[in-house]
């Protein structure tokens, strides 16, 4: 393998002596203190220091961890060290309360240095009236471009893309692509890939950048062009457009408008955020808390909380309704109080995993009509055989326990009846809230926790009332 020289040898005797040393990456709690202490000693120099030895990311991390009136004294004290791109990367809720105590004229300073993209992520947010203020202090080209950003619908396309791409006719060779490159001064900050359009401004093929540089200046830039591209319509959901990125690999990809014309590029640093921010969201439904925010106020935290406790109250009931039509039988066997919840427990569990497992499928769409009954059988059967081998863990322990054989048998059966239950809901169920259109990383641990209390209360106790009655 053949490389340049990359260090002097000045800096080859420096990174031999910093051999051994521990690398750390991201804000420790030590460092945080030490940048709180100093904010609240006004050590502003010492701020300043530590400050302008961070990346922008570490910075933002850095201003999520301080209290707000920490925040507001970092940015007084370092104002002018803290970068646009630290907008970028701070929690949503943050950032708001930061860009809200802001002037208009200092937000549109601030989304003058973002990508579109970024620029737009501030701004959607604001009030209408205070977007309003903002638009009208950005310079008439940076308005028009950021005001057709807000334009497209949230979580699509058109939000995520950057206007900034290189673009150039298929009649060029590489020597003209070179020096349009070399001899352009607003290129974007980062890209991987040359577009190459028609007439129309169509894309009709890409260049990577390695390829480019590979060949000769006198090569027609058709003559090496990928004419296999994925084209991403500006109106596409961000989530299909993550799995684009994901299926095929891609770094970036042009994007058009209802005409065809190349409009903008995506590029997959943008992709990686979204694929966090879907990840986070269907965990966070998934546990019936939507779209909480672990920086939100206290009564907004509540009320998004609220709502699915109330539907889980519902539930509860009808629990205890199915608990309520067997209380014969729990007031002449003791034993049935004291064992029932395991059952309810047990299948709960096991529906919960099938359901993460089913939510997180068919968000990447691994779980198909092709492959679904296939599945569910091998879900059903893992129910069924987890089912069997803790029915005898159980029933041992409920014979051992209250010296009574038919107690073991009767939890033990009930068991693989309810871990049978739970395999089978756990994928029927957001498989068929996908199929009406219900998000079911929203819904479905509701609906699968409600139908395994009900079996396991209703097949353990009903049992019972065969049995021991």
């Amino acid at each position: 393998m053949s490389e340049a020289p990359l260090h002097s040898p000045e800096e080859e005797i420096s990174s031999a002596e910093r051999e051994g040393e521990d690398i750390q990456y991201g804000m420790s709690e030590e460092k945080v203190h030490e940048i709180q202490e100093s904010i609240e000693l006004g050590l502003v120099e010492h701020v300043r220091q530590n400050v302008a030895e961070l990346h922008s990311a570490d910075i933002a991390d850095l201003i999520e961890q301080l209290k707000p009136k920490h925040r507001a004294l970092l940015l007084e004290f370092a104002d002018d060290l803290v970068e646009a791109e630290v907008y970028s990367d701070l929690d949503e809720t943050v950032r708001d309360e930061l860009v809200d105590d802001m002037e208009a004229s200092e937000i549109a300073e601030l989304v003058t240095e973002l990508e579109l993209d970024d620029a737009v992520h501030v701004l959607e947010d604001l009030e209408a009236s205070d977007q309003q203020d903002v638009l009208n202090e950005l310079p008439a080209e940076d308005r028009i471009i950021i005001e057709q950003g807000l334009s497209y619908t949230e979580d699509t396309a058109g939000r995520l893309m950057q206007k900034d791409l290189i673009a150039v006719p298929e009649y060029w060779n590489i020597g003209q692509t070179i020096d349009f490159l070399r001899d352009t001064e607003d290129l974007p900050s980062e890209f991987y890939e040359i577009f190459v359009v028609d007439p129309r401004h169509h894309p009709i093929g890409t260049v990577p950048l390695d390829k480019a540089m590979r060949n000769q200046r006198s090569v027609p830039v058709k003559d090496i062009m990928h004419r296999e591209q994925k084209l991403i319509p500006v109106d596409m959901d961000q989530e299909e457009v993550a799995y684009l990125f994901q299926q095929y690999r891609l770094t970036s990809a042009a994007v058009v408008n209802e005409n065809g014309a190349l409009i903008g590029m995506i590029t997959i640093d943008d992709i990686v955020d979204v694929i966090n921010e879907e990840a986070e969201e269907d965990i966070l439904r998934l546990g019936g808390v939507a779209e909480d925010n672990l920086f939100g106020s206290i009564w907004g935290t509540t009320k998004t909380r609220f709502t699915w406790l109330l539907v889980n109250l519902f539930t509860a009931i009808l629990a205890s309704i199915a608990i309520g039509m067997f209380d014969q039988a729990m007031e002449k066997v003791i034993a049935l109080a004291v064992l029932m919840p395991i059952v309810a427990s047990m299948g709960g569990n096991a529906g919960t995993q099938t359901l993460t497992v089913a939510v997180r499928a068919l968000a990447t769409r691994e779980l198909t009509a092709n492959n679904m009954f296939r599945i569910i059988g091998k879900e059903t059967f893992v129910g069924f055989l987890n089912g069997s081998i803790f029915a005898i863990l159980i029933g041992i322990v409920a014979w051992l326990w209250f010296n009574d054989f038919s107690i073991g048998w009767i939890i033990g059966l009930s068991m693989v009846v309810n871990m049978l239950v739970a395999g089978v809901a756990g994928m029927v169920v957001p498989i068929t809230l996908e199929r009406y259109n219900i998000d079911p990383a929203v819904a479905s641990s509701v609906f699968v926790t409600t139908i395994t209390d009900i079996i396991g209360f209703v097949s353990f106790l009903g049992i019972a009332s065969l049995v021991l009655l």
